[in-house]
């Protein structure tokens, strides 16, 4: 039974790739999911599934330890933005499964570092190029690949299995897997298809903070620079207290599963970055306030609380350190993300089980990975203490230049998914 799925997944790999060229061209940037959902909802409705479909509801999370507000909720609400779960019910009493992937992506701007079209699917050596190609339609267009295989092979699961599409993970999953979560879908185990290179295991996922300091300075004419205070030069001190805090965790910090991951990221496991920086509105003016943006992130053994002080600890020493900001504080919001990171044992049954499927297809050795990047995962692990790994595709490119996914690993997602699910689930003799 187990070959005949894995023979028919190959053999029928077309139908999963026009799929994902689809996805692709649908342009479902985080903030403006809604064309990739209602191509997966079209696709969905072919199958005799129980679909739900919804919009997020702030006054229905805003309670949960997890939540916070995401950046693209602040651009967009949840108004028009839908999330997806079909459920094929079980058989039998088996144990629940859920295959999750996060419908949206990043923009791909600037689009002259591409020389391919990001809307525009290609396929070459082996290989499809386009946005979210990697990162993560992908895997989602090979748990849906897997899930019709299996009804084509009329194999019976004992258990549920659900399939979800999510909204906004790029910006946090709040409205996403947050929500359905919040909604009652919560299996014994889930899997997401994000691309940690099969037959590699994502196993834990990284804390992310997002911070905003604002340093003043006071404000007057260039011809008259003795009567100011130029804050460009205050947040300078600030940004190189932040960059001395970095490379100190970066000494002190590690984490094996994250260079697993990325052998280039030994000795930055965590990392902390002033991303934006603004100030000045006129070339004869005295700036008289500069805005330093910013993001931290750091592997299990840290919980934010701890990190943000930190953060802020450094901030506010460097203030003390200028006469100026030791008298005009530094004014500092944390926004957006607010993840704690998150672990799963992977002697956990479902590790186990994709373990050995990830192997047998691909015939190599499995790394248990992860750590670098927030994930959807620990919205599973940490407040509902259900086991959720990655299993994905390799490729390369996420959120950059040139994204692509390699297609023979997607048959294998495809493939390791649905025997996964046959030896989760159960099945009807």
């Amino acid at each position: 039974m187990k070959s005949e799925v894995c023979e028919q997944i190959e053999a029928k790999q077309g139908r999963m790739l026009s799929l994902l060229e689809e996805l692709v061209a649908a342009q479902s940037i985080s903030g403006q999911e809604q064309p990739g959902q209602e191509i997966i909802h079209e696709r969905l409705q072919e199958h005799d599934l129980e679909i739900d479909t919804w919009e997020p509801s702030v006054e229905n999370l805003e309670d949960h330890p997890g939540f916070f507000e995401t950046v693209t909720y602040d651009e967009f609400g949840y108004d028009g933005r839908q999330n997806i779960v079909a459920k094929r019910a079980g058989s039998g009493d088996g144990p629940s499964l859920a295959f999750s992937g996060h419908i949206d992506v990043v923009t791909p701007e600037p689009v002259a570092d591409w020389a391919y079209d990001p809307w525009e699917p290609t396929i070459e050596d082996g290989k499809m190029y386009g946005r979210g190609t990697m990162d993560m339609k992908g895997g989602i267009a090979a748990f849906i690949h897997a899930y019709e295989v299996l009804e084509e092979l009329g194999i019976d699961l004992q258990g549920d299995l659900l399939l979800q599409t999510t909204i906004e993970e790029e910006a946090g999953g709040v409205g996403g897997v947050l929500s359905a979560l919040e909604r009652g879908y919560q299996p014994d185990a889930a899997v997401i298809p994000e691309p940690f290179g099969i037959p590699n295991i994502g196993i834990s996922g990284a804390g992310v903070s997002y911070f905003r300091v604002t340093v003043s300075g006071k404000a007057a004419h260039t011809a008259r620079k003795y009567r100011g205070v130029n804050a460009i030069g205050n947040a300078m001190d600030v940004y190189h207290a932040l960059t001395e805090l970095d490379r100190e965790r970066r000494e002190r910090i590690s984490y094996e599963p994250a260079v697993a991951q990325d052998p280039e990221a030994e000795g930055s496991e965590t990392n902390l970055s002033v991303s934006v920086a603004e100030a000045g509105d006129w070339v004869s003016k005295v700036p008289g306030e500069a805005v330093l943006t910013g993001r931290v992130g750091w592997p299990p053994g840290e919980q934010s609380e701890e990190v943000r002080q930190e953060v802020t600890d450094a901030i506010m020493g460097a203030a003390e350190e200028n006469s100026w900001l030791a008298e005009h504080k530094p004014q500092i919001e944390w926004f957006g993300w607010d993840a704690d990171p998150h672990e799963v044992d992977t002697d956990e049954q479902i590790v186990q089980l994709a373990t050995e499927h990830a192997e047998q297809i691909t015939g190599g050795n499995t790394s248990y990975v992860g750590g670098l990047g927030g994930v959807d995962e620990r919205f599973y692990q940490l407040y509902y203490d259900i086991p959720a790994i990655s299993v994905g595709p390799r490729g390369h490119g996420g959120h950059g230049a040139d994204e692509y996914v390699e297609i023979d690993s997607l048959v294998e997602t495809a493939q390791t998914l649905a025997l996964t699910a046959i030896d989760w689930c159960g099945t009807t003799e």
